[in-house]
């Protein structure tokens, strides 16, 4: 951890990891910063105590021993992409140190049952290969694959197949987990039930999950991807899009085969997405003739790796697809109940046009749910987002310097303008967008 004398905190740590100090790094480390804190969102300064990279739970136990001894608080971190840092602490970083999972990437399949074992630093590229490669099969998760499934499967994790197959924590069945009284347990609905719901949808606050059992679904067959450039030039225009596809997506018999998003950038509005068929199917559901005056793209892909490949190709229009930048987000939650009046509509899209949004980098994303994450019982797990129908992801990235309160501003009164429009309504944020915004006691991805 350093060339200076050693703490008890450095003395601890190194037993804990049995002397191998290639497996922890402080302050005193040379390039600390980059080559081990390597902050997500550089928006948020942080620093924490130690990056440590345990090998087995019982080095991620000994370390949340040496925590709770020196007063200090764990979090782990997986693919890292917490939109505040917190899987490095956030604003209270020096009080933390980081349990990074990067060597938990253990994977088996269990070809009687298709149930798979994979650890619980693994990122969400590889999970997609190793399914594949282990019998053809697949999970819901999300679309970025730079993501760790240990915080992506512990707070919800959506995707395009979530509607068709629930979140990632639903096909969650076992895992393996370190509490804070650094006991090792597995989890499941027969053993430590209460910890199991907690971990499910709670779990960056109640341990360390080391392994996950998941079920698993078969690839997909001839899958669609769709694209469609609306021709709207003005806010108006742009605005009756979004009413069309609203209600589109509303539709209570809509095929749980269709997955998609509404997209408006400084460039102009798209509806893209993915219907888990053949053409001739998604042809027989006549989307366009939902839609405004539009181009289009519509392709069909045998293969499923091609098919995920697609989406992390589009998700680089997400904070520069994975890459660290100064950047500020804000989500909302809507329900089948709080669908938007159009009037809400044409102010909403107007705010959009006339706000300083203080950079030119700058999305909103709508993004359909439903579907088979609403067919869970809301008190089977902790997700809080059971009759969510669709989600608003906003999103501004700062090229040049720190995120400015023009570029807060914007996303706030983006938000306002919504929640406004629906009063009385209790519109949630999914807690997989971490906003530092909304203050403390929010869960957040790692």
């Amino acid at each position: 951890m350093g060339n200076s004398g050693s703490t008890p905190l450095q003395t601890c740590l190194t037993s804990a990891v049995g002397g191998d100090i290639s497996l922890l790094a402080s302050k005193s480390t040379p390039l600390y910063q980059i080559a081990h804190v390597k902050p997500y969102n550089l928006d948020v300064s942080v620093e924490p105590a130690a990056v440590t990279y345990p090998k087995t739970s019982d080095q991620v136990a000994a370390i949340i021993k040496c925590a709770v001894d020196n007063g200090l608080k764990v979090q782990p971190r997986c693919g890292g992409h917490s939109y505040a840092n917190y899987a490095l602490g956030g604003a209270d970083n020096s009080k933390l140190i980081t349990i990074d999972l990067k060597n938990f990437n253990q994977f088996s399949m269990d070809k009687k049952s298709w149930q798979a074992t994979i650890g619980g630093g693994t990122l969400l590229r590889d999970v997609t290969k190793r399914l594949h490669d282990n019998g053809k099969r697949a999970m819901a998760h999300g679309t970025c694959p730079q993501v760790g499934i240990g915080g992506h499967a512990t707070i919800g994790g959506l995707g395009p197949t979530s509607r068709m197959w629930g979140s990632a924590l639903d096909h969650v069945e076992e895992v393996e987990v370190v509490l804070a009284n650094s006991s090792i347990i597995r989890a499941s609905e027969k053993q430590h039930p209460d910890i199991f719901f907690a971990l499910k949808g709670a779990g960056a606050g109640f341990g360390v999950v080391t392994e996950f059992k998941v079920r698993t679904e078969p690839e997909p067959g001839p899958t669609v991807l769709y694209s469609y450039t609306l021709n709207a030039g003005s806010a108006s225009s742009k605005a009756e899009g979004f009413k069309k596809w609203q209600a589109l997506i509303s539709t209570p018999s809509l095929s749980r085969k269709f997955a998609s998003q509404f997209i408006l950038t400084e460039l102009g509005a798209l509806i893209t997405g993915t219907f888990f068929g053949p053409r001739s199917e998604y042809d027989a559901l006549n989307i366009s003739s939902h839609l405004p005056s539009h181009s289009s793209s519509i392709i069909e892909l045998q293969d499923w790796l091609g098919v995920v490949g697609h989406w992390a190709e589009d998700i680089a229009l997400e904070i520069g697809g994975g890459i660290a930048s100064n950047f500020y987000s804000k989500s909302l939650a809507y329900t089948a109940n709080d669908l938007l009046p159009d009037a809400a509509v044409d102010k909403l899209f107007k705010f959009i046009d006339t706000a300083d949004k203080g950079t030119p980098l700058w999305f909103v994303i709508w993004d359909l749910d439903g579907g088979a994450t609403n067919d869970v019982p809301a008190d089977a797990t902790a997700y809080g987002h059971r009759d969510a129908l669709f989600y608003h992801q906003s999103y501004a990235v700062n090229l040049v310097g720190r995120v400015t309160p023009t570029i807060r501003n914007f996303l706030t009164g983006l938000n306002k303008v919504v929640t406004d429009a629906l009063p009385g309504h209790k519109l949630g944020a999914y807690a997989g967008y971490v906003d530092p915004g909304l203050g403390e006691g929010k869960a957040q991805e790692c």
